[in-house]
C-alpha cells in the first residue's frame, strides 16, 4: 500500500466518525404515550376510501304540533250571498234587490262591482243599503230554458271586487248567484217575445177574464218573498198564494190540494199529500205539527205554514211542493168545495165559516180535482171557477245541528 492510499483511507475514516457524531447530537421526536406507529397504507387502499359513501345525513325536521283549539271552538262558515238577495218575478220582468253587505261580513260592496248579467243597478235604497236591479225577462244576459210545461229565465248576479285604492289586492271573494224566474208555458210572459201556447177564453173575454196565480215562500214577517229556500227541521215554511185579476169581479183564492215529492213530477214516490179534500190541511192532524192556515185578511190572498220535513230515505233533503190553486167569485161564502181548513183539536176555517170544514174527516165531494195530476191541463175554467197547478222548489231541508 502506497502512502497516498493510506492517507485516503484515513480521511474516509475521519469523515465516517464525524457523521456519526452529528446523528447522535440531533433531538429525538417524542411519540405520544401509548401511540403505535403505523405504516402508511398502500396507495390502492387510499384511493378506495374516497369512493365509499358518507354515513352522515341531515336531521329530520321537527314534528309539527297538532293545532289546539279552545273548548267549543267552531270554524266559521262563510255566509251565503243568496241570503242577502230578494227576487221578485213579475209577469214580464224581474226585480232583484241585493244588500250592499252582500257577503254578510259587515263590509259594504261598491255598487259598480255588482251587475245583473252585465247590467248595472237601476237604483239604490240608501236608507237600507240595498241595490236594486230591474230588467225585462229577455234582457241583461238572461238565458231561456224550456221544458214541456215551464219557461225558466235564468239571470246571473255577479260581484267582482275591484282593487283596494291604488293597490293590486282585494280582500273579498268573487260571488256569482244564479237567479231563476219560472213560468208555466200557458202565460205570455214577455210581450212581443213569446207567444202563448194556449187559449183559455174566447177573444171577447180575454181582456176581462185573464188571471195570474202566484205561489211563493215568504219571510217570517210575511212582508216579502223569502230569498232563500233553505230550512232546518223544525222551521215553519210559510207559503202565500194569490190571484191577480185584470178588470175582473172580486175573486177568492183557495188551495184544493198539495203534494210533496223529491222531484218535480208529482206522479212519483215517495210522495206526501199533506193538504187535500178541497182545502183541508191534514199535516197537523197526521203528525201533530203546528201547520195551519192563517186567518184570511183578503179574498185574493191566502197564507199557510207547514212545519219543515224531509223524506226519511232522501239524503239530500230536497222537496218540491205542488199545489192546485183555485179562484172563485168572492161574493160566495166558503163551502165544502171552497175552503181553507186547519186542524187544532178540531177543524176551523180561515175566513170564519167553520161549518164548511165538517166534511174534512169524510169526503168533501168532487167539485174539483181531488189530487194534483201531472197529465191534466194546468188551467181549467168551469163556470165561475179557475184552477191552476203550481209548484215551489227545490226546497232544501237540513238536519238541526246537535247542541
Amino acid at each position: 500500500m502506497t502512502l497516498n492510499q493510506v492517507l485516503l483511507c484515513l480521511a474516509l475514516a475521519l469523515a465516517s466518525l464525524a457523521s456519526a457524531r452529528d446523528l447522535k447530537s440531533r433531538p429525538k421526536v417524542q411519540q405520544p404515550a401509548g401511540a403505535v406507529r403505523q405504516p402508511f397504507p398502500p396507495a390502492h387502499q387510499v384511493k378506495r376510501s374516497f369512493r365509499e359513501p358518507l354515513s352522515w345525513r341531515s336531521p329530520d325536521p321537527p314534528a309539527e304540533e297538532e293545532p289546539r283549539f279552545p273548548p267549543h271552538f267552531e270554524l266559521k262558515k262563510p255566509p251565503e250571498a243568496s241570503d242577502a238577495i230578494l227576487v221578485v218575478c213579475e209577469e214580464n220582468s224581474v226585480r232583484v234587490e241585493a244588500k250592499r253587505d252582500l257577503l254578510g261580513i259587515g263590509q259594504l260592496v261598491k255598487a259598480a262591482d255588482v251587475t245583473l248579467g252585465g247590467c248595472p243597478a237601476t237604483g239604490e235604497d240608501t236608507r237600507h243599503q240595498v241595490l236594486i236591479f230591474e230588467s225585462e225577462l229577455h234582457q241583461c244576459g238572461s238565458r231561456l230554458l224550456m221544458s214541456e210545461d215551464d219557461l225558466v229565465y235564468v239571470f246571473t248576479l255577479q260581484y267582482t271586487p275591484s282593487p283596494l285604492g291604488d293597490t293590486p289586492i282585494v280582500r273579498t271573494r268573487d260571488v256569482t248567484v244564479s237567479i231563476e224566474c219560472q213560468y208555466q208555458r200557458k202565460h205570455d210572459v214577455s210581450s212581443g217575445f213569446l207567444s202563448p201556447t194556449w187559449a183559455s177564453f174566447n177573444d171577447s173575454q180575454v181582456s176581462e177574464e185573464s188571471l195570474y196565480f202566484s205561489f211563493r215562500l215568504m219571510t217570517d214577517d210575511w212582508q216579502v218573498a223569502r230569498p232563500s229556500s233553505q230550512f232546518t227541521l223544525g222551521d215553519m215554511m210559510k207559503f202565500e198564494v194569490s190571484v191577480k185579476q185584470f178588470h175582473h169581479t172580486p175573486l177568492r183564492v183557495t188551495v184544493d190540494d198539495c203534494v210533496a215529492t223529491v222531484v218535480r213530477n208529482v206522479d212519483t214516490v215517495p210522495r206526501y199529500s199533506f193538504l187535500g179534500n178541497n182545502g183541508c190541511l191534514f199535516d197537523s192532524q197526521l203528525t201533530g205539527s203546528g201547520s195551519r192556515f192563517l186567518p184570511r185578511s183578503r179574498d185574493d190572498r191566502l197564507q199557510f205554514e207547514v212545519e219543515a220535513f224531509k223524506f226519511q230515505e232522501d239524503e239530500r233533503g230536497a222537496i218540491y211542493i205542488t199545489c192546485n190553486l183555485k179562484a172563485t167569485a168572492a161574493t160566495s161564502l166558503a163551502d165544502s168545495l171552497n175552503k181553507a181548513c186547519s186542524f187544532n183539536n178540531g177543524w176551523t176555517e180561515a175566513s170564519g165559516v167553520h161549518q164548511a170544514c165538517s166534511c174534512c174527516d169524510a169526503d168533501c165531494g168532487t167539485g174539483s180535482r181531488k189530487q194534483v195530476r201531472g197529465n191534466q191541463s194546468p188551467l181549467a175554467t168551469t163556470g165561475a171557477k179557475w184552477e191552476e197547478a203550481v209548484a215551489v222548489g227545490p226546497i232544501t231541508v237540513y238536519q238541526r245541528p246537535a247542541k
